[in-house]
Protein backbone atom coordinates (compact mmCIF):
# COMPACT_ATOMS: atom_id res chain seq x y z
CA UNK A 1 0.00 0.00 0.00
CA UNK A 2 1.42 3.07 -0.88
CA UNK A 3 0.82 5.74 2.25
CA UNK A 4 -0.47 9.18 1.40
CA UNK A 5 0.27 12.88 3.35
CA UNK A 6 -2.91 11.35 5.61
CA UNK A 7 -1.59 8.36 6.76
CA UNK A 8 1.81 9.87 7.43
CA UNK A 9 0.16 12.30 9.09
CA UNK A 10 -1.56 9.98 11.39
CA UNK A 11 1.54 7.70 11.85
CA UNK A 12 3.77 10.59 13.22
CA UNK A 13 0.93 11.87 15.46
CA UNK A 14 0.41 8.20 16.65
CA UNK A 15 -3.11 8.36 16.13
CA UNK A 16 -5.13 4.90 15.92
CA UNK A 17 -6.14 4.74 12.78
CA UNK A 18 -7.15 1.30 10.05
CA UNK A 19 -6.54 1.95 6.32
CA UNK A 20 -8.83 0.23 4.06
CA UNK A 21 -8.37 -0.54 0.31
CA UNK A 22 -11.31 -0.53 -2.27
CA UNK A 23 -11.11 -1.78 -5.88
CA UNK A 24 -11.36 1.32 -8.17
CA UNK A 25 -11.37 -0.94 -11.47
CA UNK A 26 -15.45 -0.53 -11.71
CA UNK A 27 -14.52 3.49 -12.02
CA UNK A 28 -17.11 3.70 -9.29
CA UNK A 29 -15.66 5.89 -6.46
CA UNK A 30 -18.66 8.03 -5.34
CA UNK A 31 -19.25 7.84 -1.33
CA UNK A 32 -22.22 5.81 -1.44
CA UNK A 33 -20.38 3.33 -3.89
CA UNK A 34 -17.19 3.03 -1.48
CA UNK A 35 -19.62 2.65 1.49
CA UNK A 36 -21.17 -0.51 -0.28
CA UNK A 37 -17.68 -1.87 -1.62
CA UNK A 38 -16.20 -1.42 2.51
CA UNK A 39 -19.43 -3.61 3.66
CA UNK A 40 -20.30 -0.01 5.78
CA UNK A 41 -23.03 2.11 6.71
CA UNK A 42 -23.22 5.39 4.46
CA UNK A 43 -23.78 6.89 7.90
CA UNK A 44 -20.40 6.20 9.16
CA UNK A 45 -18.53 7.22 5.57
CA UNK A 46 -17.51 10.48 5.23
CA UNK A 47 -16.63 12.88 2.42
CA UNK A 48 -14.35 15.56 2.15
CA UNK A 49 -15.41 19.40 0.46
CA UNK A 50 -13.87 22.11 0.09
CA UNK A 51 -15.06 25.36 0.03
CA UNK A 52 -14.31 29.59 -0.31
CA UNK A 53 -16.06 31.87 2.21
CA UNK A 54 -16.94 35.77 1.03
CA UNK A 55 -14.97 36.83 4.43
CA UNK A 56 -13.37 33.38 5.46
CA UNK A 57 -11.86 32.44 2.71
CA UNK A 58 -11.19 28.38 2.24
CA UNK A 59 -12.58 26.25 4.66
CA UNK A 60 -12.86 22.45 4.78
CA UNK A 61 -16.34 20.36 5.78
CA UNK A 62 -16.99 16.59 6.66
CA UNK A 63 -19.82 15.57 5.77
CA UNK A 64 -21.98 11.82 5.55
CA UNK A 65 -21.80 10.51 1.95
CA UNK A 66 -25.58 10.09 1.62
CA UNK A 67 -25.87 14.04 2.85
CA UNK A 68 -25.15 17.16 1.01
CA UNK A 69 -23.53 19.96 2.71
CA UNK A 70 -25.96 22.81 3.73
CA UNK A 71 -24.06 25.45 2.81
CA UNK A 72 -25.83 28.22 4.29
CA UNK A 73 -25.42 26.08 7.68
CA UNK A 74 -22.07 25.88 6.32
CA UNK A 75 -22.05 29.70 6.28
CA UNK A 76 -23.30 29.51 9.66
CA UNK A 77 -20.36 27.69 11.06
CA UNK A 78 -17.93 29.20 9.75
CA UNK A 79 -19.38 32.30 10.44
CA UNK A 80 -19.48 33.64 7.44
CA UNK A 81 -22.29 35.20 5.36
CA UNK A 82 -22.03 33.41 2.34
CA UNK A 83 -19.98 29.99 0.99
CA UNK A 84 -19.73 28.18 -2.57
CA UNK A 85 -18.09 25.28 -3.46
CA UNK A 86 -14.54 25.93 -5.13
CA UNK A 87 -14.28 24.42 -8.81
CA UNK A 88 -12.68 21.14 -9.02
CA UNK A 89 -9.69 22.34 -11.08
CA UNK A 90 -8.91 24.22 -7.72
CA UNK A 91 -8.70 21.64 -5.74
CA UNK A 92 -5.19 19.61 -6.50
CA UNK A 93 -3.33 22.60 -6.17
CA UNK A 94 -4.91 24.00 -3.22
CA UNK A 95 -4.87 21.03 -1.07
CA UNK A 96 -2.66 18.47 -2.47
CA UNK A 97 -5.47 16.35 -3.03
CA UNK A 98 -7.94 15.09 -6.03
CA UNK A 99 -11.33 15.03 -6.74
CA UNK A 100 -12.88 12.08 -4.56
CA UNK A 101 -9.88 11.58 -2.73
CA UNK A 102 -9.42 14.49 -0.72
CA UNK A 103 -8.75 14.29 2.71
CA UNK A 104 -8.93 16.19 5.90
CA UNK A 105 -5.81 15.29 7.38
CA UNK A 106 -2.57 16.01 5.62
CA UNK A 107 -3.16 19.21 3.18
CA UNK A 108 -1.05 21.23 2.22
CA UNK A 109 -2.33 23.90 4.32
CA UNK A 110 -3.86 23.93 7.64
CA UNK A 111 -7.72 25.42 6.61
CA UNK A 112 -10.18 25.77 9.20
CA UNK A 113 -12.27 22.53 9.46
CA UNK A 114 -15.94 21.75 10.32
CA UNK A 115 -17.40 17.84 11.15
CA UNK A 116 -21.06 17.03 10.87
CA UNK A 117 -22.20 16.55 14.31
CA UNK A 118 -23.23 13.63 14.18
CA UNK A 119 -20.37 11.61 13.65
CA UNK A 120 -20.13 12.08 17.60
CA UNK A 121 -22.57 9.36 17.97
CA UNK A 122 -20.20 6.72 16.40
CA UNK A 123 -17.02 5.10 17.63
CA UNK A 124 -15.61 5.48 14.66
CA UNK A 125 -16.00 7.29 11.03
CA UNK A 126 -14.67 6.21 7.60
CA UNK A 127 -13.42 8.88 4.91
CA UNK A 128 -10.61 9.85 2.56
CA UNK A 129 -7.16 8.59 2.87
CA UNK A 130 -5.87 10.84 0.17
CA UNK A 131 -6.02 8.63 -2.88
CA UNK A 132 -9.09 7.51 -4.67
CA UNK A 133 -8.83 3.58 -3.03
CA UNK A 134 -8.34 4.01 0.12
CA UNK A 135 -10.03 4.93 3.04
CA UNK A 136 -9.08 6.00 6.55
CA UNK A 137 -10.84 4.56 9.74
CA UNK A 138 -10.48 6.76 12.22
CA UNK A 139 -12.28 7.99 15.91
CA UNK A 140 -14.53 11.21 15.38
CA UNK A 141 -12.53 13.01 18.30
CA UNK A 142 -8.95 11.97 17.10
CA UNK A 143 -10.11 13.34 13.22
CA UNK A 144 -10.97 16.61 15.04
CA UNK A 145 -7.41 17.11 17.11
CA UNK A 146 -5.61 16.40 13.92
CA UNK A 147 -7.54 18.51 11.84
CA UNK A 148 -8.44 21.04 14.45
CA UNK A 149 -12.18 20.66 13.46
CA UNK A 150 -15.13 21.84 15.54
CA UNK A 151 -18.02 19.68 15.22
CA UNK A 152 -21.63 21.42 13.88
CA UNK A 153 -24.72 20.70 12.13
CA UNK A 154 -23.42 20.87 8.58
CA UNK A 155 -26.58 18.70 6.44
Amino acid sequence: MVKTNAIRALETAEIQHRVHEYDVSDGKVDGLSVAGKLGEEPERVYKTLVTVGKTTGYNVFVVPVHFDLDLKKAAGAANDKYIEMIKIRELEPLTGYVHGGCSPIGMKKVFPTYIEETAALYDTIILSAGRIGLQIEISPSDLAQMTKARFADLV
